[in-house]
């Protein structure tokens, strides 16, 4: 596998981490996300009107620049590192990837506004007992006419207080698999509990009565999206891989910076042995997310079976490395590291919740080790 980038690529990250750096201060994006609307519109306009990162990788006719999955990673990777709260997950891995395997007209408006800022979605997918399996849905769209009509409950639905459009799972009468409609986010007959999670971002439980909908709310066939949705998880996983890859980068930094300075009987703590190996042991754990991290972009396009495999081994891989490397570095820094003024707690918090996001680490290794044998089976039965 080559893991080199090109000099777009470089480029790419360049000037976005040079603009996080200078732009994206960690004060004002806690109080936006604590206080404020969840969300710092100016950053969201530069987003896609300085840096161009909300189509990069997306496509040319949409107003994209027609990047891939390795400039996704590049930039989940960046926004892992500055503790970005913007909605880029949501709205340009999972939701534009939505959008644009199932074509029309709809959703390319959608996408084009999606590229210029102006359109931010989610994905409304999970219910009271879906787990992970988003198959698992009992919402439901029948038709009214020429539109439809949609009944059901969501919950855990990030973003969705600051979303324009919902893009809602439900099943039709008559078909085994999953249909996605377009949902405006005032719609009448949506209703909306809005919180805050953990991690200081925005996220809600929905309920649907009697949504009504325009027939052109259907994205793609019906009864035909399930294998986009399996592919949108598989590319969320990839990209909350980067961004935690970009979080452990810069919790490490921090926490042997800290080492070099803070004294203890009269020299630096970092002098202690037993806290260099546990940096160690930090750095460890780092290496082996990176790898992962490369792995699941890169396989992103390779056949469904072998992809998420490599989604769910960097999943778990992922979860085990973010509870470390977070554990490890509010240890180190003593009582100041559960503190709301220090960086770190902040990104413990982050780190916490990407555990258990697009699925849990026992969820992945169960699935990685059900994929496993799946594979083996039809090994031996050719």
């Amino acid at each position: 596998m080559d893991f080199e980038y090109t000099a777009e690529q470089q480029l790419l990250r360049d000037t976005l981490t040079e603009f996080l750096a200078a732009r994206y201060d960690l004060e004002k994006s806690r109080a936006a996300a604590r206080v404020g609307i969840g969300r710092q519109p100016e950053i969201w306009r530069a987003f896609a009107t300085e840096v161009g990162i909300l189509g990069a990788a997306l496509p040319e006719e949409v107003g994209g620049f027609d990047g891939g999955p390795v400039e996704t990673q590049i930039i989940a990777e960046a926004m892992g590192g500055a503790l970005v709260v913007e909605p880029y997950l949501d709205t340009v891995v999972v939701g534009a990837g939505l959008l644009r395997r199932a074509g029309g007209e709809r959703a390319a408006d959608l996408l084009r506004g999606t590229v210029s800022g102006e359109v931010i979605t989610t994905l409304a997918a999970l219910e009271a007992d879906s787990g992970y399996n988003l198959s698992r849905v009992s919402t439901t769209a029948r038709r009214d006419g020429e539109g439809w009509i949609l009944d059901g409950a969501k919950t855990s639905v990030t973003t969705a207080p600051l979303a324009t459009h919902l893009l809602v799972t439900a099943r039709t009468p008559g078909s085994a698999g999953l249909s996605l409609f377009v949902v405006d986010a005032g719609a009448a007959g949506l209703s909306m509990h809005p919180y805050r999670t953990i991690d200081e971002r925005r996220a809600a439980d929905l309920v649907l009565d009697g949504v009504a909908v325009p027939a052109d709310a259907l994205l793609g066939w019906e009864g035909a999206s399930d294998d986009s949705l399996a592919l949108a998880a598989d590319e969320a996983v990839a990209a909350i891989a980067a961004e935690a890859v970009g979080a452990m980068r810069r919790v490490l930094s921090d926490t042997v910076g800290y080492a070099k300075q803070r004294k203890q009987f009269g020299v630096p703590i970092g002098s202690f042995q037993v806290l260099q190996h546990r940096m160690v042991d930090m750095h460890l754990e780092l290496e082996q997310s990176i790898a992962a991290m490369y792995l699941v972009t890169l396989k992103l396009g390779a056949a469904p079976t072998e992809r998420a495999r490599a989604a769910a081994a960097a999943k778990a891989t992922i979860g085990r490395a973010a509870r470390f490397l977070g554990q490890q570095a509010v240890q180190l820094h003593g009582a100041m590291g559960m503190t709301e003024e220090l960086a770190i707690g902040h990104y413990f918090k982050r780190l916490t919740a990407i555990q258990y996001e697009w699925g849990t680490t026992d969820q992945h290794i169960a699935r990685y080790a059900a994929l496993t044998r799946a594979g083996d089976a039809n090994s031996a039965a050719t």
